[in-house]
């Protein structure tokens, strides 16, 4: 079980964009004034991905700032979040995670060894059956690996700009899903995961 008793509400958003950021017109950008006090984690370089030097960025971030927190991935920045959250335990800070369009670890061999486990936090994974980055049925698999719920976007390519996901309200709805089932009165009487997938019916 999670404990939320001791932290302050709502929790704070906090996105991990992928490689070469998230520009203005990004849904993780619009996502971030859907928010008070949203953080975003910046990388030394946008252009080199590198597993542990992306999830150490992660870990220090949420070291520095006040919690509790809720992540918002995308592509490489899915494997950096999941890595870092792998790496410590948050689970008195982090009470969830949205993972969008996550990058496919086999076409990231070379900025790290990447290992899919199950978190110790609530998530759910959005997958797209046009991704490039990653096929529908590989997208399935890592949140089975994750323990996340998954939800399938249809052809939505990468979910990014390009793919037309600038203002997404959806994004937000799964936010405030992750962050509902997160409520500490909901732990008393459901898993975490049971209730984020309840949520999602």
């Amino acid at each position: 079980m999670l404990s939320c008793s001791k932290s302050t509400w709502p929790p704070r958003l906090v996105t991990v964009p992928g490689l070469h950021g998230s520009e203005g017109a990004h849904w993780q950008t619009w996502l971030e004034r859907q928010f008070a006090r949203s953080l975003r984690v910046e990388q030394a370089d946008w252009d080199a991905p590198d597993l542990a030097g992306w999830a150490r960025s992660v870990r220090e971030l949420l070291a520095r700032e006040r919690g509790p927190f809720v992540l918002a991935a995308h592509s490489f920045g899915c494997l950096a979040a999941a890595h870092a959250l792998q790496q410590a335990s948050y689970a008195g800070d982090v009470v969830g995670v949205l993972f969008v369009a996550p990058a496919s670890p086999e076409k990231f061999m070379f900025a790290g060894q990447f290992e899919a486990r199950r978190l110790g936090v609530p998530s759910i994974l959005i997958g797209s059956e046009t991704d490039p980055w990653m096929p529908l049925a590989g997208s399935r698999e890592l949140a089975q690996r994750f323990g996340s719920a998954f939800v399938n976007l249809g052809d939505a390519g990468h979910i990014n700009t390009a793919a037309g996901f600038g203002p997404w309200p959806r994004a937000k709805y799964f936010v405030d899903t992750l962050v509902h089932c997160a409520a500490p009165l909901r732990f008393r009487d459901e898993e975490p995961l049971e209730a984020v997938s309840h949520a999602l019916v």
